[in-house]
C-alpha cells in the first residue's frame, strides 16, 4: 500500500488529539465527583456549626471550593478538582471539630 508522504506523522497527531480530547472530558467529571462530594461535606459542616466551632477549617473549605467553582468555569479540571479535594479534607476537619465541640458542651 502507497501512503502519502507524511501520512504517519498526520495519524499519530490524530490520535494525540482524539487522546487529548477523551483526557479533557475527563477531567470534568473527576471535578465534578470531587465537588459534589466537597460541597456535601461542607453544607454538614455548616449545619453543625462549624462556623462558630471550627472556623479557620471551615472558612478553607469553603474558599477553597469556591476557587474550584471558578478553576472549573475556565475549564483548567485538574486544579479545579484539586482543590475541591482540598476543600473536602478541610470540611472533614471541620466536622470533626465541631462534632467534638458539641461532645464537648453535652449535646
Amino acid at each position: 500500500m502507497i501512503r502519502p508522504k507524511g501520512f504517519d506523522k498526520l495519524r499519530a497527531l490524530l490520535l494525540v488529539g482524539g487522546v487529548l480530547t477523551t483526557a479533557s472530558g475527563c477531567g470534568n467529571a473527576l471535578y465534578a465527583v470531587a465537588a459534589n462530594s466537597a460541597s456535601t461535606k461542607v453544607e454538614e459542616a455548616r449545619e453543625l456549626g462549624a462556623e462558630q466551632y471550627a472556623t479557620y477549617d471551615f472558612y478553607l473549605a469553603t474558599e477553597h471550593l469556591q476557587k474550584a467553582q471558578t478553576e472549573a468555569s475556565e475549564a483548567d479540571y485538574g486544579d479545579a478538582a484539586d482543590l475541591a479535594e482540598q476543600a473536602e479534607a478541610h470540611a472533614d476537619k471541620a466536622i470533626r471539630l465541631a462534632r467534638e465541640a458539641h461532645r464537648g458542651a453535652g449535646r
